[in-house]
């Protein structure tokens, strides 16, 4: 079942020995549930905000996700529709998905985080046919399907009576289902991109990216599974990280997952749950890591026992991983990759230490490499941009109806990341900025991770974001935006004090000319900092400023 084997090889002598192996025709469904449906295996724990929790197994999965095909065949969804789910973690997300993937329709996860006009976007370019979603968005949706056309029905979970209610549509329907028969290289899945520049395009994923994933996912969880394996992650399920780096691969190897719907993050209320569904694995994103340095003996107080810790979405830094090991007793196996071009590099601290600060080394089965604007291979030690070579499994179909753009994101056989990195002596890869980020400073090409890295070693900063603010002599200085802790006050001491650990910590070209307090940070719903709203709002300032 594993596409590793580990037999007393080290990380390089792996991925060194690794080779593909993908059918000519998969299908997710299959894989990840229908294979388990023999065993009562539990799939997923599945708890809400008021406590409320139930269990599925894998053979309730499979007839679960049988009969909503069958219902959506039978509301005239055809393989290649769009199917838009916008539900937060719960049983029907899980049967929702796999249900497409049967009937060979495409699903389209959209984040319960999303305003009107972001649904309204994506429901319109796509042209989804059908969507799902709670009672809280119901009428939302309804609306939409009213004003825009493009939606023929909308499905609602625990919504009463409505005229189309999941749970009865399943108890109409047939519990006997011909899958469609996909390729490997069929549309599996469109998940919008959140880009710095212009609207969010739509990445189409194949069936065969599920496989492309793995090789990633088992040595960023120290080879799994292993025996009481559990997974939990706090990301939405409409998210790469929570449906690709989560949900479908723990199913892959007929595990259980915890689903939670809870609302906001609470770090205290994390761990509470990491020690009562005794979570083994978790992928958690490095701001809810943040977040939960401030809770107190995590292991002896909630009773945690986690055996592997992935992170990834933004750097993770050389403080979280002493945290980790402090608080966690375990090194977070920090991982780089993206939405077209998924779970790329990482760490395996089971076989390769962990260099604090490192993305880590390219997974088994992915090449990839430092380049510069010609698409040349850069020296080891010299920046460029992360580039990842074509033809691999788990790259990206391209973007939904935007050709030139798929196009433009290639250097020749080279898949442009936009994140500019460089590669040691040791092969261990480190993420500087993405090519927007980069801080150009009297001469020097600074990277906001580092900087913000550095800032969390000291004990009154929270969070930290850092860009270059435009400057007459130096061309760009270095400013920051800081979250305290609780108990500490801004003031001008406090400033100096952070801006001097800064400079004696990297480099006086290094340290924040300017450091400017506030109550949060502009954030992704992926819960990515948004360096470019930073930005822009800074250029505002000047600007008024000026006249």
């Amino acid at each position: 079942m594993n596409l590793i084997d580990q037999n007393g090889q080290d990380f390089d002598a792996i991925c060194g020995s690794f080779r593909w192996n993908i059918p000519k025709a998969l299908n997710i469904a299959e894989l990840t549930c229908d294979r388990h449906a023999a065993s009562d295996k539990t799939a997923i724990y599945y708890e809400n905000g008021k406590g409320e929790s139930r269990q599925i197994s894998f053979a309730q999965l499979k007839a679960l996700s049988d009969r909503f095909a069958n219902a959506l065949r039978g509301l005239g969804v055809q393989p290649n529709d769009r199917v838009a789910i916008i539900l937060p973690q719960r049983v029907e997300t899980a049967v929702a998905h796999l249900a497409c993937y049967k009937i060979g329709a495409i699903a389209l996860p959209l984040s319960i985080l999303f305003g009107r006009d972001a649904v309204q976007y994506r429901i319109v370019d796509s042209s989804a046919k059908v969507a799902i979603t709670d009672a809280s968005r119901l009428d939302m949706m309804e609306q939409l399907r009213t004003e825009e056309g493009t939606l023929d029905t909308v499905i609602g979970c625990g919504c009463g009576d409505s005229k189309h209610e999941f749970w009865q549509l399943l108890q109409k329907s047939s519990d006997h289902l011909d899958i469609h028969r996909t390729l490997a290289d069929d549309a599996a899945l469109l998940i919008y991109t959140s880009g710095t520049t212009g609207p969010p395009k739509g990445a189409l994923i194949a069936q065969r990216s599920l496989l492309g994933n793995l090789t990633g996912f088992e040595m960023s969880h120290n080879f799994f599974p292993q025996p009481e394996d559990l997974f939990w992650t706090p990301a939405d399920w409409a998210w790469t990280g929570g449906l690709w780096d989560a949900l479908l691969p723990t199913l892959y190897f007929g595990k259980p997952i915890l689903a939670y719907e809870g609302g906001k993050f609470d770090p205290e209320h994390a761990c509470h749950l990491l020690g009562k569904y005794q979570v083994r694995n978790a992928f958690i994103p490095p701001t809810a890591l943040k977040m939960m340095r401030q809770v107190d003996n995590i292991r002896q107080r909630h009773k945690v026992k986690l055996r592997s810790v992935m992170s990834a979405g933004e750097s993770v830094g050389e403080e979280l991983i002493h945290w980790g090991r402090e608080s966690l007793g375990l090194d977070i196996n920090e991982m780089w990759g993206q939405t077209e071009f998924n779970y790329l590099v990482g760490n395996c601290s089971a076989i390769m230490p962990p260099k604090p600060g490192s993305m880590g080394k390219a997974y088994p089965g992915h090449h990839v490499e430092i380049i510069d604007s010609e698409g040349e291979i850069v020296p080891t030690g010299e920046q460029g941009e992360l580039a990842a070579k074509a033809g691999d499994p788990v790259m990206f179909l391209g973007y939904w109806k935007r050709a030139e753009e798929t196009r433009r994101k290639f250097n020749g056989e080279w898949f442009c990341t936009g994140d500019v990195g460089y590669r040691d002596e040791h092969g261990y890869l480190w993420f500087v900025g993405r090519t927007d980020d980069v801080i150009s400073s009297a001469g020097y090409r600074i990277g906001p991770g580092e900087i913000e890295n550095c800032l969390l070693k000291h004990p009154a900063v929270l969070q930290a974001a850092a860009i270059g603010k435009p400057d007459e002599l130096r061309g760009s200085i270095v400013k920051v935006f800081v979250v305290l802790t609780e108990g500490h006050t801004a003031n001008d001491d406090l400033r100096a004090d952070i801006q001097n650990s800064v400079r004696t910590r990297l480099a006086a070209y290094e340290y924040p000319r300017e450091i400017e307090f506030v109550d949060s940070l502009p954030m992704t719903t992926t819960g990515k900092v948004r360096r470019i709203e930073l930005r822009q709002k800074e250029l505002e300032k000047q600007k008024e400023r000026g006249r």
